[in-house]
């Protein structure tokens, strides 16, 4: 059945192969946040002593997560360069079991013990995002494809947490509320992860317009480092700072809301990510009009500082009075994820085009994202672990303003590089030079 699907698909119109292919990936990747983010719908009263400091049980269970999503991404620049095609849908599936399985395990164990198993929860979530582009990346359309994935992300954590509060309201434990919500969205991961593996390979025309793509042993690796590592430097710095932000935003959402009065209105977690997502969509499908990989490269990064700068505007606006609350938070979060989407998705694809290496635009997402969410897991330990003596709301707000700034130089500065290291004259000095 497989094979007849596949030849259905390679042979439809580009609209149908793209709207099957968004489709899948857009509602895997949703369904995996009903494995990672439910628990922070509840608010886990309590106190829980970590390297030494007492903080509040929410507080330690996000970090724990983190990290383990943290150490996931670093596992990832193997596992997911490395992974071939065949291995991909067991490996999805493996993913979301051992997910499912720690918060089954969450509400048996002692409170103090239950940090560890939110920490496995995410040891495998963080490699979810990889196994799933590698569906994607080396097409003609593949920004159009990454574009619906990456509405995913943007729309599925509001989403969650809204089943996850209605669920609490319902009269759930809170313990096993998070398993309750990973039961409700196994059947259509089974479904989502069904028809990716339905999806065809990239085309001798997909493979002529992006370059061939296949898995990355460690000397491939090493070797494109070698090429643009100062360039990936520069990105990955950014994307450190970026993270951090996304992550603090993302995780936050509910007390950021209550802080501006807003507490009684969780719909606003899913209402005003909407827009965002559909915005962002539409400015990275736009980039499939640019056909010229080395100028999609420098087109992304204008997007990418713009979005920073949209950020800090926006903060400097509502700091002077002259957009509301609502307007604000939608807005900031329009300008960091314009900067936050394209990493995932269309910025290293065409970077591997425009460099024509053979190799996965994973390895690439996969190095940003391990160094990001580092900074990620150190933005939020130093805000509880040092007990900064600062709300909530101001520390968002001056986020908002230092991180769009530095990303927006750093961003300026890995698009001038790249320019210049992708030239039909650099790519002949350093093939001359190998």
């Amino acid at each position: 059945m497989q094979r007849r699907v596949q030849g259905w698909l390679a042979r439809s119109p580009q609209w149908v192969f793209s709207l099957w292919a968004m489709t899948a990936a857009f509602g895997a990747y949703f369904c995996m946040y009903g494995f990672r983010k439910p628990y922070t719908a509840a608010t886990w009263a309590g106190q829980l002593e970590l390297f030494g400091v007492s903080l509040d049980t929410k507080v330690v269970f996000i970090l724990a997560q983190v990290i383990g999503y943290c150490a996931s991404k670093f596992m990832g620049i193997k596992v997911v360069s490395e992974l071939t095609p065949g291995r991909r849908v067991l490996a999805i599936m493996g993913v979301i079991t051992v997910a499912h399985g720690a918060l089954l395990v969450l509400p048996v164990l002692p409170v103090a013990h239950r940090p560890w198993a939110l920490f496995v929860n995410g040891l495998p979530l963080g490699m979810m995002w990889g196994m799933v582009f590698s569906f994607l990346e080396g097409r003609r359309v593949s920004d159009l494809l990454g574009a619906g994935l990456c509405a995913s992300f943007i729309v599925a954590s509001g989403a969650v947490k809204t089943l996850g509060r209605w669920l609490l309201e319902s009269g759930v434990p809170e313990a096993w509320m998070p398993f309750a919500v990973g039961a409700m969205f196994w059947p259509p991961m089974c479904l989502f992860v069904w028809m990716l593996a339905q999806v065809p390979p990239p085309s001798a025309e997909d493979e002529a317009a992006r370059c061939r793509r296949e898995p990355m042993d460690a000397a491939a690796r090493r070797a494109f480092l070698g090429r643009f590592g100062p360039g990936v430097l520069l990105l990955t710095l950014g994307y450190v700072v970026l993270s951090a932000f996304r992550e603090f935003r993302d995780t936050y959402a509910p007390e950021l809301w209550m802080a501006l009065g807003r507490g009684d209105a969780p719909e606003l977690l899913t209402l005003t990510e909407v827009p965002i997502a559909l915005a962002c969509v539409g400015a990275v499908a736009l980039l499939t009009l640019v056909r010229d990989n080395r100028r999609a490269v420098v087109a992304v990064h204008g997007m990418m500082a713009g979005g920073t700068l949209l950020s800090v505007g926006s903060t400097w606006a509502f700091q002077a009075g002259l957009i509301g609350d609502v307007a604000w938070m939608t807005v900031v979060g329009l300008g960091l994820y314009l900067a936050y989407v394209p990493f995932n998705c269309v910025l290293f694809d065409r970077l591997m085009a425009a460099t024509r290496s053979v190799g996965t635009a994973g390895f690439l997402i996969y190095v940003s994202d391990a160094f990001g969410y580092s900074g990620a897991v150190a933005l939020l330990m130093s805000r509880n672990l040092l007990d900064l003596q600062v709300s909530w709301l101001d520390f968002f707000q001056h986020a908002a303003v230092w991180s769009g700034l530095t990303c927006a130089a750093l961003f300026s500065l890995a698009a001038w590089y790249l320019w210049r290291h992708t030239s039909p004259a650099a790519r002949g000095a350093q093939g001359k030079a190998a």
